[in-house]
């Protein structure tokens, strides 16, 4: 840490104030009243205590801020502002239509590693971010800012065990409680207490602090890393801080000002407001850059045609395979990893794996944080536990994060286990993410295949595998582009398409409708999002526009719906095989013949038409 120059200090924050205040008076929306709380702990760490290159923000060994309360948006940009990297004017574009000072941020923003404001997250990608640190023998350390009101949520508690239980000291947790909520004060207020013993009892040094006074808060943080425990620094503060007539006043979040209040409040901290630029910041240290380059090529897989093997295993070969060369790769599981396959990575690197435990919520943050520091995480764990972590999924796709998601135990094939277990829903809600890439693959080649396109590509991609064992029906050489599908019969009566599980009982449909003398077309869709549309629409023209889909899914949102979506405007009438309604314990052809996806019920479809 640089000596602390308190004066200066005070000063910064007092014009980071008045940038906030600014802003949100010119946008005419904003919380104005939360970044005065947090002015002086920002203005001490960017001015007084981090190391980084403020003309490089990207660079590798920079210590990472993680603005967790991201409704303070205004006062990180005014913190970029003053140190010089952002055009002090265009903060009062702040909320604009075209300009990259959002509401809360993004990483449109190239100070921004990942989207912000949907409370509770920020800690659980901090730990991500922390543990790639460790993984590159970096000493960049992460400072998450928190609001005392996102407390409450039970990411941020998934997020403290684990970065506890890692011991991560590279971590370090400022909460501003400044007391106040949205609709009424926070549930513990000042009382302080409350949140050291929690902190202390996920195994975290905790230290309590007046979050006003500049020589307080410089010291706890020149205590970063002296011990093996992550550090959460409590900093008492009030909301509006430094305006008499907003400070500690209700009713004031997510209020601007009016201009002539912005005036008055601006004629008090302007007297003692100075400006960061020119300031000395610390740099970085110029340590090894980390090893996250692409491999050429990938080695090769040993399939023989007709094994019986469970794309869920599969996928555990493949991710070790590509991680033999890949070393971007990193494995992230939640206690599932002996069912998803996930250990044959573990035992192979464990130095590159990150076991989460039963939190889905932080497991999807952790792959986020990770992948901000250009790893290519692969998390693992049954397909339906995704669900809790969706919101950690949907601010993954606004932070265009490079995360791989791989769900197993989908559909009611997974059998005697119930519904509890079947993901049902996981197709639907994978395709909704911004900018996702969803697959399904049948067998173990294409699920090895389309690994090392997830690996290669960029953004959230989600993958999704079978419990049971299926044939191996393709050669070792086969290609599966994203965006195709497979011909796998060719007939002129109907189309079927389908994937996974019920690919193989629309194979015996057409089979057994062959041998009647109707002959169908089968198409493997393994990219679901996106479609193999041409494929299928081709196929479809010649079988009378006649599409039947099949799906180990409910009927909402999966594989028929984006056939559907995709093919309605040619004039190609889909008809939609899936689960319909609650499942329940059963073997698995009892299930698929009970919800009429089956080999039987695909026959009497395609007879009725």
């Amino acid at each position: 840490m640089i000596d602390t120059d308190t004066e200066l200090l005070k000063g910064i924050a007092n014009q980071l104030r008045i940038h906030s205040i600014e802003a949100t008076t010119a946008a005419g929306s904003g919380h104005p009243t939360s970044c005065c709380s947090a002015a002086d702990l920002v203005a001490t760490l960017f001015f007084g205590q981090m190391r980084y290159d403020a003309k490089n923000p990207h660079f590798y060994n920079n210590d990472r801020f993680i603005l967790s309360k991201g409704h303070a948006a205004p006062l990180l940009y005014a913190a970029w502002a003053e140190n010089g990297f952002i055009p002090i004017p265009e903060l009062l574009k702040l909320r604009q239509f075209g300009s990259d000072l959002e509401g809360h941020p993004t990483p449109r923003l190239a100070f921004v590693d990942v989207a912000t404001g949907s409370l509770g997250q920020g800690l659980g990608v901090g730990v991500g971010i922390a543990r790639a640190a460790r993984l590159d023998k970096l000493d960049y350390n992460t400072y998450v800012l928190l609001g005392d009101g996102e407390i409450a949520e039970g990411a941020v508690w998934e997020a403290a065990s684990l970065a506890g239980y890692y011991k991560l000291n590279n971590l370090i947790a400022i909460v501003d409680a400044n007391r106040l909520g949205q609709s009424e004060a926070t549930a513990f207020g000042h009382h302080i207490g409350v949140y050291r013993d929690r902190f202390e009892a996920f195994g975290w040094r905790v230290e309590d602090i007046d979050g006003h006074d500049i020589e307080e808060i410089a010291e706890v943080l020149g205590g970063v890393g002296l011990d093996d425990k992550p550090l959460a620094i409590i900093a008492k503060t009030y909301k509006g801080a430094g305006v008499s007539f907003l400070q500690d006043k209700d009713g004031w979040h997510g209020k601007p000002l009016s201009p002539e209040e912005a005036a008055r409040a601006i004629a008090e901290l302007q007297p003692s407001a100075k400006s960061g630029l020119g300031v000395a910041i610390p740099a970085p240290n110029a340590l090894p850059a980390p090893a996250n380059a692409v491999p050429a090529s990938y080695p090769p897989i040993n399939y023989n045609l007709g094994d019986k093997i469970a794309t869920r295993e599969a996928y555990g070969a493949a991710l070790a395979r590509l991680g033999e060369v890949d070393l971007r790769i990193v494995a992230v599981d939640g206690d599932t990893k002996n069912s998803t396959f996930a250990d044959k990575f573990f035992k192979k690197f464990p130095e590159r794996s990150t076991e989460c435990f039963i939190a889905e919520q932080n497991m999807v943050g952790v792959a986020t944080g990770l992948a901000a520091r250009g790893k290519v995480p692969f998390a693992s764990t049954f397909a339906t536990f995704f669900t809790r972590a969706y919101d950690q999924i949907r601010v993954a796709g606004i932070s265009q994060a490079n995360i791989k998601l791989v769900g197993s135990h989908v559909g009611v094939s997974i059998g005697e286990d119930g519904p509890s277990q079947m993901a049902l829903e996981d197709l639907a809600m994978m395709r909704a993410i911004v900018g996702s890439t969803v697959l399904y693959p049948g067998d173990a080649v294409a699920t090895e295949k389309l690994l090392e396109q997830m690996a290669l590509l960029k953004g959230v991609c989600f993958l999704r595998t079978s419990r049971p064992k299926t044939p191996v029906i393709y050669g070792n050489d086969e290609k599966f582009p994203v965006g195709g599908a497979k011909v796998l019969r060719e007939g002129d009566k109907v189309t079927i398409v389908s994937a996974g599980v019920t690919l193989f009982e629309a194979l015996k449909a057409a089979d057994t409708l062959k041998a009647a003398g109707i002959n169908v077309t089968v198409i493997d869709a393994y990219s679901i999002k996106p479609l193999g549309r041409d494929v299928i629409l081709a196929a479809a023209k010649k079988t009378g526009h006649m599409v039947i889909t099949v799906e180990d899914h409910y009927s909402e949102g999966g594989l028929g719906d984006a056939v559907a979506g995709e093919l309605s405007v040619e004039g190609v009438k889909v008809h939609k095989l899936a689960v319909v309604g609650i499942p329940r314990s059963g073997k698995a052809e009892e299930l698929l013949a009970h919800f009429g996806i089956d080999a039987a019920a695909i026959v009497k479809k395609v007879k009725s038409l």
